[in-house]
């Protein structure tokens, strides 16, 4: 006899652990977990995706471009942010670069969205997270730039005008078109460059 099983419109989840920061750090300093392998986003566990070499090339392409604009010392790679205040407990993403407003000589601790001009991400299997989780908790922040280099639909998505948990003016830039950011708008590059 055959059964139909109807579609499901909610999922029950099993129960399970919301982490937070200060555990996080606990379990590190325990040696039960290893953070560097992990992003904690809205108290769960990512597992950081390995590196290929097509975003590895990108991620050199881009913070090259970068440190031209701003200088070496205002731009840093997969370094760890403080968010917005609600967000900060359970979240602390690690973006592929971000740029500061300061030398990064003069932070005495993890970048404040106060401390950031730009955070980017480069996507390869990650796209949708990046272009909604990521994006909110970064526009709740006042992160002024959001940017993420879509590895495989070659474009660049910018975000700007952060306002409560979303960007008003996000533009998809593609290969062939030029972009600059809003803290260096004289210096351009044109999107190919960075693949």
């Amino acid at each position: 006899m055959l059964v139909a099983v109807e579609s499901l419109t909610t999922v029950d989840m099993p129960p399970h652990k919301l982490w937070t920061r200060a555990e996080c750090e606990l379990l590190e300093r325990a040696g039960v977990l290893e953070l560097e392998r992990f992003e904690l986003i809205a108290g769960e566990l990512i597992l950081k995706m390995g590196k290929n070499y097509p975003h590895m090339l990108s991620l050199t392409l881009l913070m090259t471009w970068l440190q031209s604009a701003f200088g070496n010392l205002f731009v840093m790679p997969e370094s760890s942010i403080d968010l917005h205040p609600e967000d900060n407990p359970t979240s602390e993403p690690e973006p592929d670069v971000i740029v500061l407003n300061r030398s990064m000589r003069e932070l005495s601790a993890r970048p404040r969205p106060a401390d950031l001009r730009l955070v980017a991400e480069v996507a390869n299997t990650t796209l949708s997270f990046d272009l909604a989780v990521k994006a909110r908790l970064y526009a709740r922040a006042g992160i002024a730039e959001y940017w993420v280099l879509d590895l495989r639909g070659r474009r660049l998505i910018t975000h700007r005008r952060p306002e409560g948990v979303r960007y008003l003016d996000v533009v998809v830039y593609s290969e062939d078109e030029m972009v600059s950011t809003l803290g260096v708008p004289a210096v351009s590059i044109r999107v190919g460059e960075l693949f």
